[in-house]
C-alpha cells in the first residue's frame, strides 16, 4: 500500500463533492455554476468559483459527455495540411468554434476515401457534436454511422450541399480582371482532373475565355495547363507556356492555386524575366504568405472566414445545410499585375 506521504504517489482527483464539501452548499449548486446557470446568486457563484480555482479542478470532460446530449466538441477532417489553405480554414474554424464555447479535434485524411472513413469512425467514438469534412477528391463522400452531423466545406461537388467559396465566379473574377487590365493571350494553370474545386475554376475561368481563345485563334490545349495545387506544377506550367515562340506566348497567367502562382513566379524569374513587366501573374485562395513574395502576389482571395463562421453556426444551431451556400471571392490586389494596353 503506498504510503499518504509517499512522494511519487499519485495526487487525489478533486471530485465536485470535494468542491460542494469546502463551500458548504450542495453537489447540485456547483454543477449550476459549472454550467453558466443563472439560478444561482452572484455571491455564492463567486465563492465556488474560488474554491474551483483554488482546488484546481478539471472537470471530467468524458463523464460529461456520457451525461449529457452534447461534447460541446466538433470534429474537422481535412485532406492534408501541407496546403496552406487548408491549415487557414482550420485555424478560422477553431476561432468560431472558441467564439461559442467548443472545441475542434482534427485530423487529416491524406487524400483517401478509406483513411476520410476511419477519420470520421473515429471522430464519432469521441461523440463530436458535428464533422466539419472536405472531402478527399475522386469518390463518394464518407458518412457518419453513428448519427453525427456532416458539413461538407469547399469540395462540393454538383447536386451536394454544404459551405464553401464560388469557385465558378472567383475564376471568372479573374479572368475578367486580367481583361481590364488590356490582356488577351491569358493562359490558366488549373488544378487536378479530379478535383471538384479545380474543375469549377476552370470551368469559371473558360466561360470568359473560350470565346476570346476562339477569336485568336489560340488551341486551348495550349494554354490550359492541369496539375496537382502546389509550387512545383506551377514551375512546370509557366516553363511550358514560355517554351513557345515569343508571339504565341501569354501576356498573363491566372493560377489556381496561390501556392502554384508562387511556383510559376520562380520559374520565370528564373528565365530571367520580370514579372509584370514581362508578364502578369494572378493567383487563387489569398493564402498570407502573397504578402511575403516579390513582387506581392495579387490574388483571388477566398472568404475563409466567412466560411468557417457559416459552418460553426450550422453546427452549433443544429441546422441542416440543405443547399450549396457560396460566398463570393474577391480580388486581393498586389503587384504581379500590370496593364498591358498593347496586348494582342
Amino acid at each position: 500500500m503506498t504510503s499518504k506521504t509517499d512522494p511519487d504517489a499519485r495526487p487525489q482527483r478533486v471530485t465536485i463533492k470535494d468542491i460542494a464539501k469546502r463551500a458548504n452548499v450542495g453537489v447540485g449548486t456547483v454543477s449550476r455554476v459549472l454550467n453558466d446557470h443563472p439560478l444561482v446568486s452572484e455571491e455564492v457563484r463567486a465563492n465556488v468559483k474560488a474554491i474551483i480555482a483554488e482546488l484546481r479542478y478539471k472537470p471530467n470532460l468524458l463523464a460529461q459527455n456520457m451525461r449529457s446530449s452534447s461534447s460541446k466538441t466538433f470534429g474537422i477532417v481535412v485532406p492534408n495540411l501541407v496546403n496552406p489553405f487548408f491549415a487557414e480554414l482550420v485555424q478560422a474554424v477553431e476561432e468560431a468554434a472558441r467564439a461559442h464555447h467548443r472545441h475542434v479535434y482534427l485530423m487529416t485524411s491524406l487524400d483517401d476515401a478509406a483513411s476520410e472513413q476511419e477519420c470520421i469512425d473515429s471522430m464519432e467514438t469521441r461523440r463530436v457534436d458535428g464533422i466539419v469534412l472536405i472531402p478527399a477528391d475522386s469518390h463518394e463522400v464518407s458518412r457518419a454511422r453513428r448519427g453525427a452531423r456532416i458539413v461538407l466545406v469547399d469540395r462540393i461537388g454538383k447536386g451536394q450541399a454544404g459551405i464553401g467559396a464560388n469557385h465558378f465566379t472567383g475564376a471568372r473574377l479573374a479572368a475578367e480582371r486580367l481583361l481590364e487590365l488590356g490582356h488577351r493571350r491569358i493562359a490558366i494553370i488549373a488544378g487536378p482532373q479530379n478535383a471538384v474545386t479545380a474543375a469549377a475554376r476552370l470551368e469559371g475561368f473558360m466561360s470568359v475565355m473560350a470565346p476570346i481563345y476562339a477569336e485568336l485563334g489560340i488551341d486551348p490545349a495550349d494554354f490550359v495547363f492541369s496539375g496537382p495545387f502546389d509550387m512545383p506544377t506551377g514551375a512546370a506550367g509557366a516553363r511550358k507556356l514560355f517554351s513557345f515562340p515569343e508571339d504565341r506566348r501569354p501576356t498573363a497567367i491566372f493560377a489556381s492555386s496561390d501556392q502554384q502562382a508562387i511556383g510559376a513566379m520562380r520559374a520565370i524569374f528564373d528565365l530571367g524575366l520580370s514579372i509584370p513587366r514581362d508578364i502578369s501573374i494572378l493567383g487563387y485562395d489569398g493564402i498570407p504568405v502573397t504578402d511575403m513574395v516579390t513582387p506581392r502576389l495579387a490574388t483571388i482571395a477566398q472568404p475563409v472566414k466567412e466560411i468557417a463562421e457559416a459552418v460553426v453556426a450550422a453546427l452549433v444551431s443544429q441546422s441542416a445545410v440543405n443547399d450549396p451556400q457560396l460566398f463570393e471571392c474577391f480580388l486581393k490586389p498586389g503587384e504581379s499585375m500590370a496593364r498591358r494596353d498593347s496586348a494582342i
